[in-house]
């Protein structure tokens, strides 16, 4: 299927499908992400199961800025809704591969589970 193109309109339609999402976030201008765009798309062909999709910063400074975007490209991954991954800079593809192989092997409960009880230890106490 390959990468589709999200928005502001289209951001929380496409990360309530659930599943392994991918977003590369993206300007035209920039060098390295257009490097980038070929091995994310290579991706994409490779590992129709998930969703890969791309924000270009520039149409989307309202979402960028509140994904605190300062970067590009950025990746980020989500998993069941939950941010799995989200770091700045190109990457290679056996690395791409190997983090979505990853994500794919991950207990999502156990993940849940971790991250509520991170959560309880940064709550205030009462």
């Amino acid at each position: 299927m390959g990468a589709v193109a999200i928005g502001q309109k289209d951001f929380e339609q496409t990360l309530d499908k659930g599943g392994i999402l991918l977003i590369d976030w993206w300007a035209p201008w920039c060098g390295p992400c257009r490097a980038f765009a070929p091995v994310y798309e290579k991706v994409a062909e490779a590992n129709p199961d998930a969703t890969f999709a791309k924000v270009n910063t520039d149409e989307e400074q309202e979402l960028s800025a509140a994904f605190n975007i300062r970067s590009i490209p950025t990746l980020m991954i989500f998993r069941e809704k939950v941010l799995l991954f989200a770091q700045p800079g190109a990457l290679p593809q056996n690395a791409l591969e190997e983090i979505l192989k990853k994500v794919r092997e991950l207990d999502m409960n156990e993940v849940r589970k971790q991250i509520a009880e991170q959560e309880k230890a940064e709550a205030p106490p009462v």
